[in-house]
Protein backbone atom coordinates (compact mmCIF):
# COMPACT_ATOMS: atom_id res chain seq x y z
CA UNK A 1 0.00 0.00 0.00
CA UNK A 2 1.73 3.39 -1.38
CA UNK A 3 1.42 6.25 1.69
CA UNK A 4 0.50 9.43 0.34
CA UNK A 5 2.89 12.25 0.59
CA UNK A 6 1.76 15.46 2.98
CA UNK A 7 3.00 18.45 1.04
CA UNK A 8 4.81 21.04 3.51
CA UNK A 9 3.46 23.51 1.36
CA UNK A 10 0.64 24.81 -0.54
CA UNK A 11 0.92 24.69 -4.36
CA UNK A 12 0.34 28.53 -4.83
CA UNK A 13 1.34 31.62 -3.66
CA UNK A 14 -0.90 33.92 -2.11
CA UNK A 15 -0.46 37.51 -2.30
CA UNK A 16 -1.66 39.23 1.52
CA UNK A 17 -1.95 42.30 2.93
CA UNK A 18 1.34 43.17 5.15
CA UNK A 19 -1.42 44.27 8.11
CA UNK A 20 -2.88 41.30 8.23
CA UNK A 21 0.53 39.02 9.18
CA UNK A 22 0.75 38.47 12.78
CA UNK A 23 5.04 37.55 13.97
CA UNK A 24 5.49 34.39 15.95
CA UNK A 25 8.20 36.39 17.69
CA UNK A 26 9.11 39.79 18.54
CA UNK A 27 12.51 41.17 16.44
CA UNK A 28 15.36 42.67 19.02
CA UNK A 29 14.91 46.96 19.02
CA UNK A 30 18.32 46.94 17.18
CA UNK A 31 17.66 44.69 14.32
CA UNK A 32 16.94 48.22 12.26
CA UNK A 33 20.53 49.34 12.67
CA UNK A 34 22.16 46.01 12.02
CA UNK A 35 23.85 45.14 8.96
CA UNK A 36 21.89 42.36 7.78
CA UNK A 37 18.45 45.11 7.95
CA UNK A 38 20.76 47.14 5.76
CA UNK A 39 21.29 44.58 2.94
CA UNK A 40 17.92 43.28 3.12
CA UNK A 41 16.13 46.83 2.49
CA UNK A 42 19.02 47.72 -0.10
CA UNK A 43 17.98 44.15 -2.10
CA UNK A 44 14.46 44.71 -1.45
CA UNK A 45 14.77 48.18 -2.87
CA UNK A 46 16.56 47.08 -6.09
CA UNK A 47 15.51 43.95 -7.22
CA UNK A 48 12.58 43.59 -5.56
CA UNK A 49 11.61 40.35 -2.87
CA UNK A 50 13.48 37.33 -3.51
CA UNK A 51 12.61 34.84 -0.97
CA UNK A 52 8.93 35.23 0.09
CA UNK A 53 7.76 34.97 3.76
CA UNK A 54 6.72 31.83 4.86
CA UNK A 55 3.10 31.99 6.36
CA UNK A 56 0.57 29.69 8.13
CA UNK A 57 -3.29 30.08 8.48
CA UNK A 58 -4.57 31.13 11.76
CA UNK A 59 -6.84 28.97 13.12
CA UNK A 60 -9.56 31.62 14.11
CA UNK A 61 -11.85 33.75 11.86
CA UNK A 62 -10.05 36.78 11.83
CA UNK A 63 -8.65 36.51 8.66
CA UNK A 64 -5.20 36.82 9.78
CA UNK A 65 -1.83 34.79 9.05
CA UNK A 66 1.03 33.43 11.20
CA UNK A 67 4.48 34.48 10.04
CA UNK A 68 6.52 31.67 10.51
CA UNK A 69 10.03 32.57 8.29
CA UNK A 70 10.61 35.93 6.91
CA UNK A 71 10.36 38.83 10.45
CA UNK A 72 13.11 40.83 9.12
CA UNK A 73 11.92 40.99 5.36
CA UNK A 74 8.19 42.03 6.61
CA UNK A 75 9.51 45.34 8.61
CA UNK A 76 11.69 46.25 6.25
CA UNK A 77 8.12 46.12 3.91
CA UNK A 78 6.57 48.06 6.51
CA UNK A 79 9.68 50.41 6.50
CA UNK A 80 9.18 50.81 2.53
CA UNK A 81 5.54 50.99 3.05
CA UNK A 82 4.92 48.02 1.04
CA UNK A 83 0.76 46.94 1.67
CA UNK A 84 0.88 43.61 0.08
CA UNK A 85 3.28 40.90 -0.11
CA UNK A 86 3.49 37.29 -1.91
CA UNK A 87 3.95 34.64 0.43
CA UNK A 88 4.75 30.82 0.86
CA UNK A 89 1.62 29.06 2.55
CA UNK A 90 2.92 26.35 4.89
CA UNK A 91 0.27 23.17 5.78
CA UNK A 92 1.99 23.09 9.51
CA UNK A 93 1.75 26.10 11.86
CA UNK A 94 5.56 25.03 12.89
CA UNK A 95 7.74 27.72 12.79
CA UNK A 96 11.29 26.16 14.66
CA UNK A 97 11.71 24.03 11.68
CA UNK A 98 12.58 27.13 9.21
CA UNK A 99 16.29 28.50 9.54
CA UNK A 100 17.24 26.03 12.03
CA UNK A 101 20.55 25.76 10.40
CA UNK A 102 21.76 28.69 8.55
CA UNK A 103 23.90 28.25 5.62
CA UNK A 104 26.29 31.11 5.13
CA UNK A 105 27.68 31.52 1.93
CA UNK A 106 31.28 31.30 1.05
CA UNK A 107 33.16 33.80 -0.53
CA UNK A 108 34.41 31.53 -3.18
CA UNK A 109 30.26 30.60 -4.04
CA UNK A 110 29.52 34.12 -3.69
CA UNK A 111 32.46 35.12 -6.22
CA UNK A 112 30.71 32.64 -8.75
CA UNK A 113 27.27 33.92 -8.27
CA UNK A 114 28.76 37.16 -9.14
CA UNK A 115 30.46 36.36 -12.14
CA UNK A 116 27.03 34.60 -13.04
CA UNK A 117 25.01 37.89 -12.82
CA UNK A 118 27.80 39.73 -14.93
CA UNK A 119 27.75 37.25 -17.33
CA UNK A 120 24.22 37.99 -17.63
CA UNK A 121 24.26 41.41 -18.10
CA UNK A 122 23.77 42.67 -14.54
CA UNK A 123 25.96 45.53 -13.78
CA UNK A 124 28.53 45.98 -10.98
CA UNK A 125 27.03 48.81 -9.61
CA UNK A 126 23.77 47.64 -9.92
CA UNK A 127 25.09 44.35 -7.77
CA UNK A 128 26.50 46.81 -5.35
CA UNK A 129 23.57 48.78 -4.81
CA UNK A 130 21.69 45.19 -4.27
CA UNK A 131 24.02 43.76 -1.46
CA UNK A 132 24.20 47.39 -0.31
CA UNK A 133 28.45 47.48 -1.07
CA UNK A 134 30.88 49.41 -2.57
CA UNK A 135 31.68 48.82 -6.44
CA UNK A 136 35.24 48.47 -5.48
CA UNK A 137 34.54 45.68 -3.06
CA UNK A 138 32.89 43.69 -6.18
CA UNK A 139 35.64 44.29 -8.46
CA UNK A 140 37.44 42.76 -5.68
CA UNK A 141 34.94 40.09 -5.03
CA UNK A 142 35.25 39.35 -9.24
CA UNK A 143 39.05 39.09 -9.01
CA UNK A 144 38.98 36.75 -5.77
CA UNK A 145 40.62 33.67 -7.31
CA UNK A 146 42.78 34.90 -9.55
CA UNK A 147 46.29 33.54 -8.99
CA UNK A 148 44.61 30.94 -6.67
CA UNK A 149 45.28 27.14 -8.63
CA UNK A 150 41.93 25.14 -9.58
CA UNK A 151 43.08 22.68 -6.51
CA UNK A 152 43.47 25.14 -3.87
CA UNK A 153 39.90 26.53 -5.14
CA UNK A 154 38.06 23.05 -4.70
CA UNK A 155 39.62 22.75 -1.23
CA UNK A 156 38.37 26.01 0.16
CA UNK A 157 34.69 26.24 -2.36
CA UNK A 158 32.44 26.07 0.99
CA UNK A 159 34.82 27.28 3.68
CA UNK A 160 33.59 30.54 5.34
CA UNK A 161 36.50 32.39 5.08
CA UNK A 162 37.86 35.91 4.81
CA UNK A 163 38.96 37.65 1.44
CA UNK A 164 42.25 38.38 3.20
CA UNK A 165 43.18 34.67 3.05
CA UNK A 166 42.98 34.14 -1.05
CA UNK A 167 45.38 37.79 -0.91
CA UNK A 168 48.08 35.57 1.46
CA UNK A 169 47.46 32.58 -0.58
CA UNK A 170 48.04 34.35 -3.87
CA UNK A 171 51.88 35.01 -2.30
CA UNK A 172 52.82 31.31 -2.69
CA UNK A 173 53.75 28.83 -5.39
CA UNK A 174 50.38 26.77 -6.61
CA UNK A 175 51.89 23.41 -4.25
CA UNK A 176 52.01 25.12 -1.52
CA UNK A 177 48.70 26.88 -2.05
CA UNK A 178 47.48 23.59 -1.80
CA UNK A 179 49.34 22.37 1.42
CA UNK A 180 48.29 25.78 2.61
CA UNK A 181 44.47 24.93 1.91
CA UNK A 182 44.64 21.36 3.47
CA UNK A 183 46.20 22.94 6.44
CA UNK A 184 43.25 25.28 7.27
CA UNK A 185 40.53 22.80 6.58
CA UNK A 186 42.32 19.91 8.61
CA UNK A 187 42.81 22.51 11.59
CA UNK A 188 39.39 24.24 10.67
CA UNK A 189 40.96 27.41 11.34
CA UNK A 190 40.11 29.95 8.29
CA UNK A 191 41.33 33.06 10.26
CA UNK A 192 43.94 35.43 8.88
CA UNK A 193 46.12 34.92 11.68
CA UNK A 194 46.38 31.37 10.96
CA UNK A 195 46.84 32.00 7.00
CA UNK A 196 50.03 34.39 8.66
CA UNK A 197 51.19 32.08 10.24
CA UNK A 198 51.33 29.55 7.61
CA UNK A 199 53.23 32.28 5.28
CA UNK A 200 55.45 32.63 7.80
CA UNK A 201 56.00 28.94 8.32
CA UNK A 202 56.49 28.68 4.58
CA UNK A 203 60.40 27.94 3.12
CA UNK A 204 61.34 31.06 0.50
CA UNK A 205 61.37 28.65 -2.23
CA UNK A 206 57.98 28.14 -2.07
CA UNK A 207 56.81 31.58 -2.36
CA UNK A 208 55.76 33.45 -5.56
CA UNK A 209 58.44 36.06 -4.83
CA UNK A 210 61.13 33.20 -3.77
CA UNK A 211 63.96 36.50 -4.40
CA UNK A 212 61.91 38.58 -2.08
CA UNK A 213 62.71 38.11 1.79
CA UNK A 214 59.51 37.36 3.61
CA UNK A 215 58.85 40.61 5.78
CA UNK A 216 56.34 40.17 9.03
CA UNK A 217 55.39 42.55 11.25
CA UNK A 218 56.91 41.91 14.69
CA UNK A 219 59.01 38.33 13.72
CA UNK A 220 62.54 38.35 13.58
CA UNK A 221 64.29 36.19 10.70
CA UNK A 222 65.26 33.82 13.79
CA UNK A 223 61.72 33.03 14.57
CA UNK A 224 60.55 33.03 10.98
CA UNK A 225 63.46 30.27 10.44
CA UNK A 226 61.93 28.37 14.10
CA UNK A 227 58.19 28.79 12.29
CA UNK A 228 59.32 26.74 9.48
CA UNK A 229 61.10 23.91 11.38
CA UNK A 230 57.75 23.85 13.17
CA UNK A 231 55.28 23.68 10.40
CA UNK A 232 56.99 21.50 8.73
CA UNK A 233 57.13 18.98 11.82
CA UNK A 234 53.66 19.66 12.15
CA UNK A 235 52.45 18.94 8.25
CA UNK A 236 54.51 15.25 8.79
CA UNK A 237 52.68 14.58 12.07
CA UNK A 238 49.07 15.68 10.22
CA UNK A 239 50.28 13.20 7.29
CA UNK A 240 50.95 10.06 9.30
CA UNK A 241 47.59 10.54 11.48
CA UNK A 242 45.32 10.85 8.10
CA UNK A 243 47.22 7.37 7.34
CA UNK A 244 45.92 5.78 10.01
CA UNK A 245 42.62 8.09 10.73
CA UNK A 246 39.90 5.75 8.61
CA UNK A 247 41.23 2.47 10.76
CA UNK A 248 41.41 3.92 14.39
CA UNK A 249 37.83 5.85 13.97
CA UNK A 250 36.62 2.59 12.67
CA UNK A 251 38.01 0.95 15.96
CA UNK A 252 36.98 3.46 18.25
CA UNK A 253 33.04 3.41 16.81
CA UNK A 254 33.14 -0.48 17.09
CA UNK A 255 34.66 0.04 21.23
CA UNK A 256 32.16 2.35 21.55
CA UNK A 257 29.43 0.12 20.37
CA UNK A 258 31.09 -2.77 22.47
CA UNK A 259 30.79 -0.80 26.04
CA UNK A 260 27.55 0.66 25.21
CA UNK A 261 26.42 -3.05 24.89
CA UNK A 262 28.04 -4.22 28.00
CA UNK A 263 26.30 -1.56 30.26
CA UNK A 264 23.27 -2.90 28.54
CA UNK A 265 24.07 -5.95 30.85
CA UNK A 266 22.54 -5.10 34.46
CA UNK A 267 24.78 -7.53 35.86
CA UNK A 268 28.10 -5.85 34.28
CA UNK A 269 27.07 -2.38 35.55
CA UNK A 270 26.28 -3.79 39.24
CA UNK A 271 29.98 -5.65 39.29
CA UNK A 272 31.32 -2.66 37.90
CA UNK A 273 29.37 -0.24 40.12
CA UNK A 274 30.55 -2.23 43.29
CA UNK A 275 34.38 -2.89 42.08
CA UNK A 276 35.52 0.02 39.88
CA UNK A 277 32.40 2.82 40.04
CA UNK A 278 35.53 5.20 38.64
CA UNK A 279 35.69 3.01 35.50
CA UNK A 280 31.91 2.75 35.21
CA UNK A 281 31.67 6.59 34.84
CA UNK A 282 33.95 6.89 32.15
CA UNK A 283 32.39 3.58 30.14
CA UNK A 284 28.92 5.60 30.42
CA UNK A 285 30.83 8.99 29.18
CA UNK A 286 31.88 7.12 25.97
CA UNK A 287 28.98 5.12 25.48
CA UNK A 288 26.65 8.59 25.75
CA UNK A 289 29.58 10.19 22.92
CA UNK A 290 27.14 10.89 19.81
CA UNK A 291 30.45 10.71 17.69
CA UNK A 292 33.80 9.74 18.27
CA UNK A 293 35.13 12.55 16.61
CA UNK A 294 35.22 16.24 18.64
CA UNK A 295 32.79 18.30 17.80
CA UNK A 296 35.25 21.14 16.61
CA UNK A 297 36.77 18.45 13.77
CA UNK A 298 34.01 17.46 12.80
Amino acid sequence: MTKKVQLGFESDCVTIPVADILPVRVLRKSIQSSRKYTQITASIREIGLVEPPVVARNGDSSGSWLLLDGHVRIEVLKDLGQEQVECLVSTDDEAFTYNKRISRIAPIQEHRMILKAIERGVSEEKIAAALDLNPRSIQRKVKLLDGICPEAVAIMKDKACTTAVFTTLRKMIPLRQIEAAELMVNANNYSVAYISAILAGTPQAQLLEANKPKRINGVTPQAVARMEKELARLQEGITQIQDTYGQDHLKLTVLRGYVGKLLGNARVVRYLMQTCPEFLSEFQTIAELESVVPAEVE
